[in-house]
């Protein structure tokens, strides 16, 4: 397989219908004029380049399972890198939208389940070598972030205590239990269904978790998932100010007015203090190591060390 290029032409901002680059397009649109959140996506990019340029010596050539994570919409000319717990099932459910050319109008009447279902959607991996520059230098790429931690307990919630999430238990929580449970008993053994926070805090920091296998994608750094240091975004997108930014996005790309991102409606959802509860148990030895874990994600999407930690 021919790698990709990561050359300053992929690097290129997406070319619209009109020859036109989206950003260039928003300047002289009277609409967006001087528009703080333009200033914003500005800063971020700006921000993500000198992080990446900091911390990244060695440029490597973006592999085919790279893309995995990157769904394309060839209607739009858009790129979506999806990251679990960072609103992807609706985002996911907006690109059926966007690419199910009139098949489904509301993202919300498209059941969650099959939002994930991989047939659904197109990934960047399933396109031919040339297929897949053109794309990469030519499209409208955007990615959605959010607080490190707190997408790591969101994940942690529903993946570990929520009792239908069965196939979790077995593959992750009966592996997580009989390593880092002391005397387990035969029933938690069997069904891994009651992980605590801490007991998957030390899952994440064992050398041998990495070594057997990549962590799976609901914990998985971001940068891992979607390179943001090699594939160059034009949005990147953050879960505290999503709907906004999902508004930005749509717009952008001159989606139908008639499509309209999700408003968020869950009671449920992972804040900053119920982060906080999650780790008042996890000692500063630990936080500091698993700060240690995520903190590139930290640094290229400018969240701050969280007030709760105790590693200062």
């Amino acid at each position: 397989l021919t790698p990709f290029s990561a050359s300053e032409e992929m690097r290129s901002t997406w070319q619209g219908k009109a020859g036109r680059s989206p950003l260039q397009s928003l300047y002289e649109s009277d609409q967006f004029e001087q528009s703080s959140l333009q200033a914003v996506h500005q800063q971020r990019r700006e921000l993500l380049s000198s992080v990446c340029s900091r911390y990244t010596r060695k440029r490597r050539l973006l592999q085919r399972e790279d893309l995995r994570h990157l769904v394309v919409d060839d209607t739009h000319g858009l790129l979506y890198c999806y990251v679990p717990k960072v609103a992807c099932t609706n985002w996911k459910r907006v690109m059926m939208v966007l690419t199910g050319q009139g098949k489904y109008q509301d993202p919300l009447e498209i059941p969650a389940h099959e939002a994930h279902v991989p047939s659904n959607l197109r990934t960047l991996s399933e396109y031919s070598v040339p297929e897949i520059n053109y794309r990469l230098r030519t499209y409208l790429k955007f990615v959605f972030v959010r607080e490190p931690f707190e997408r790591l307990v969101s994940a942690y919630r529903n993946k570990f205590t929520l009792s239908y999430n069965t196939a979790f238990h077995k593959r992750y929580g009966t592996k997580i239990i009989r390593r880092h449970r002391q005397e387990p008993s035969d029933r938690a053994l069997e069904r891994g269904d009651d992980v605590r926070f801490a007991e998957f805090v030390y899952y994440l920091l064992d050398p041998r978790t990495q070594q057997e296998e990549p962590f799976n994608e609901h914990w998985e750094r971001v940068h891992s998932l979607c390179h943001p240091c090699i594939i160059h975004y034009d949005v990147v997108g953050k879960y505290e100010t999503l709907a906004e930014d999902a508004n930005y996005i749509l717009q952008l790309v001159g989606a139908d007015s008639s499509v309209k991102f999700p408003a968020s409606s869950k009671t449920t959802r992972t804040t900053d203090d119920m982060t906080a509860q999650f780790f008042q148990d996890i000692s500063p030895f630990y936080q500091r190591r698993l700060f240690n874990l995520y903190k590139m994600d930290y640094l290229l999407f400018n969240y701050s060390i969280p007030s709760y930690l105790r590693i200062r």
